[in-house]
C-alpha cells in the first residue's frame, strides 16, 4: 500500500506547474507575469491534492483534467491575445514531460516511482532542454515580452516591449541600447505643447527645427533598416527605463511614426 501525503502532492505540483508555465510562456513569446503565473500554479497544486481526497476520486477523469489545465491557463494567460497559443503550448510542453518520464521508466526496465527530489530535477531539466531546442521555433520575432515603463521628468507610462537581441540599433555617442517604440504609445511622457504630432513623426528634421537649436532632451537618430539605407528617427532622453526586471537608466527611445509589431502584440523593441 502506497501512502500519499498530501502537502507534498500540492508542493510537488505546484512547483512543477509553475515551470511548466513559465516554460511554455518563454516559448510562445508571451509576458511573463510571475504572479499570475503562481497563482495558477497553486490552483494546480491544489487540484492534484484534491485528487486524492476521499469522495474526490473523479476529478482523475481526463476531462477533469483538461478543464483544471484550462483554467490554470486562463488565470497565468487570461486576457492575452496570444491566449490559444500559449495553451496549446503548455499542453504540449506538460505531455512532453510526462513522456520524459515515461521514458526514463522505459529505459530503466522497470516502473519507477519518483520522489519529490527527483521529479523537481526532472522539470528542471525539462524545461531547460525544451528552452534550447525549441526556443528560436516559438518565441517571437527573436525575443521575449517585457512589461516597460518608461520616466521623464515627473510623467511615465507602461508599454509592452519586445526584448529582441537581434536588435543592434544603439546610440552612436555612447554605444548604449536605444528603444524604438510607437509615438502615439509615448503621448502621456510629454506635456501636451510639447507632444510631438504624427505628422512631426514622419518629418523629424522638421521637428527638430520645431524645438529650437539647443534642444535638451531630442536628438536625431539615424538607422538601417530593410528598404531603408539611411533613415532617421525622433529620439528623446528618457531620466529612465525599465525592461521586465532590468534598468536601463536614461537611455534614447526612437519615436516610431508607424507600428513596431505586425500584430499589435508589443509597441516596442529594445536589444536584449
Amino acid at each position: 500500500m502506497t501512502t500519499v501525503y498530501i502537502d507534498e502532492v500540492f508542493l510537488l505540483n505546484a512547483v512543477l506547474d509553475y515551470l511548466l508555465l513559465l516554460c511554455s510562456a518563454r516559448l510562445a513569446g508571451e509576458e511573463l507575469r510571475r504572479g499570475r503565473m503562481a497563482a495558477a500554479a497553486l490552483l494546480g497544486g491544489g487540484y492534484a491534492a484534491a485528487v486524492f481526497l476521499p469522495g474526490w476520486g473523479f476529478l482523475s477523469h481526463p476531462l477533469c483534467a483538461l478543464a483544471a489545465a484550462a483554467g490554470m491557463t486562463l488565470v497565468a494567460f487570461g486576457g492575452s491575445r496570444r491566449l490559444l497559443r500559449v495553451s496549446l503550448v503548455f499542453l504540449g510542453v506538460s505531455a512532453a514531460f510526462g513522456g520524459g518520464v515515461l521514458a526514463l521508466q522505459l529505459l530503466s526496465g522497470r516502473r519507477v516511482v519518483p520522489d519529490l527530489r527527483s521529479l523537481l530535477l526532472s522539470a528542471a531539466g525539462c524545461y531547460a532542454f525544451l528552452t534550447l531546442i525549441f526556443h528560436r521555433g516559438f518565441r517571437h520575432s527573436g525575443g521575449e515580452l517585457a512589461s516597460a515603463e518608461l520616466r521623464l521628468n515627473e510623467r511615465s507610462c507602461r508599454l509592452t516591449a519586445l526584448v529582441d537581441t537581434g536588435n543592434t540599433l544603439t546610440d552612436p555617442h555612447t554605444g548604449r541600447p536605444v528603444m524604438v517604440a510607437e509615438g502615439e504609445k509615448l503621448r502621456s511622457l510629454f506635456p501636451p505643447e510639447e507632444c510631438p504630432r504624427a505628422e512631426e513623426l514622419l518629418d523629424p528634421v522638421a521637428a527638430m527645427e520645431r524645438r529650437g537649436k539647443t534642444p535638451r532632451r531630442w536628438r536625431l537618430l539615424p538607422y538601417r533598416a530593410v528598404g531603408v539605407s539611411c533613415g532617421l528617427l525622433l529620439a528623446v532622453k528618457v531620466d529612465q527605463a525599465r525592461v521586465g526586471g532590468r534598468d536601463y537608466g536614461s537611455i534614447l527611445v526612437a519615436l516610431s511614426p508607424n507600428p513596431v509589431s505586425d500584430g499589435g502584440g508589443y509597441s516596442a523593441l529594445i536589444s536584449g
